[in-house]
């Protein structure tokens, strides 16, 4: 028998890890969608980044020694930081007035939009087959939002908003980072989230902005309130979850392929509707599966042929 060739041990222990790594990480949108109810988004981020920086300070100094943070590039990272606190913060303010699988699927317009941006602010080229999966996907999404139903929910642009947010972030961390190991971008990344999150609560606090009508904003604006033993817990996961799956992504990438690995980060679409089912009881419409099932097709196909 023939056996595997090196490269192909390598793109499947990175498909496995990558798989591992989504999962990981749709336990964390479970878990924030349980606490939107009574806590505010801002504290969940901000304890959540409070146990995940000192793993990944561990990580840093194992793969490069901690002077590594001291890195030119700094105000770059910050501000990258602050794209993805504001995609995550958008992305969670979603949760509590859409089904979790909707929010999600939304968010997973993402590769199209990098597609996008990739096209404008990196000068990389776009095939017509790309600007088609481009359309087909934004089609996707109209299935999902049905404007002019009577169905429209605002929060839904929270999802897709955050899903350009996001794509920013990763065309920045393509132009400007490369140079940057992802343990420090990582880390710099958590130190924004801590920091900035307690910054946000503070300031709704002093201009004494304390309750809003629609549940996305009550869940930004709550004000922060001592959490019991398991919410405490749960925020704490979050942080090991954060740390855990940036480390199986990364190893996913840095073994496998990138074209390959990416198409499975849709797996968290397998995973998504399972915990909306079993902790909320939410059983996803017919637009929604439609609308995802075609934004997945296109943003596997946008990632295939967007350069030439």
């Amino acid at each position: 028998m023939t056996q595997p060739s090196p490269a192909m041990n390598r793109n499947l222990v990175g498909v496995v890890s990558l798989c591992a790594g989504v999962l990981v990480f749709s336990a964390q949108d479970a878990i924030l969608k349980g606490l939107s109810g009574s806590h505010a988004v801002t504290l969940a981020i901000m304890l959540r980044s409070v146990v995940g920086l000192p793993i990944l300070f561990a990580m840093v100094w194992a793969e490069k020694g901690p002077q590594a943070l001291r890195t030119k590039n700094w105000k770059l990272l910050v501000a990258r930081g602050l794209i993805l606190l504001t995609s995550y913060t958008t992305y969670y303010m979603a949760f509590p007035a859409l089904p979790l699988a909707e929010a999600v699927a939304l968010f997973f317009t993402s590769p199209i939009f990098v597609t996008i941006l990739a096209a404008l602010f990196l000068r990389e080229k776009v095939t017509l087959k790309a600007w088609g999966a481009v359309i087909a996907g934004f089609v996707g999404v109209l299935i999902i939002l049905r404007p002019g139903t009577g169905l429209f929910e605002p929060a839904a642009l929270l999802s897709l908003f955050s899903a350009a947010a996001y794509a920013l972030s990763m065309v920045l961390a393509r132009r400007y980072s490369a140079d940057e190991p992802t343990t420090v971008m990582a880390f710099y990344v958590n130190a924004v989230y801590m920091v900035a999150a307690a910054g946000v609560a503070l300031a709704f606090h002093l201009l004494g902005v304390t309750h809003a009508a629609h549940p996305s904003l009550e869940f930004l604006v709550r004000p922060w309130a001592v959490p019991d033993l398991r919410d405490l817990l749960l925020m704490g996961l979050c942080g090991v979850i954060a740390a855990l799956g940036m480390t199986l992504l990364t190893h996913a990438y840095r073994l496998a392929r990138a074209n390959l690995v990416t198409v499975f980060e849709y797996t968290g679409m397998f995973w998504v509707p399972l915990w909306g089912f079993l902790f909320f009881a939410e059983i996803p419409r017919w637009t929604t599966v439609t609308g995802t099932v075609i934004i997945i097709a296109a943003g596997i196909f946008a990632v295939r042929n967007s350069k030439a």
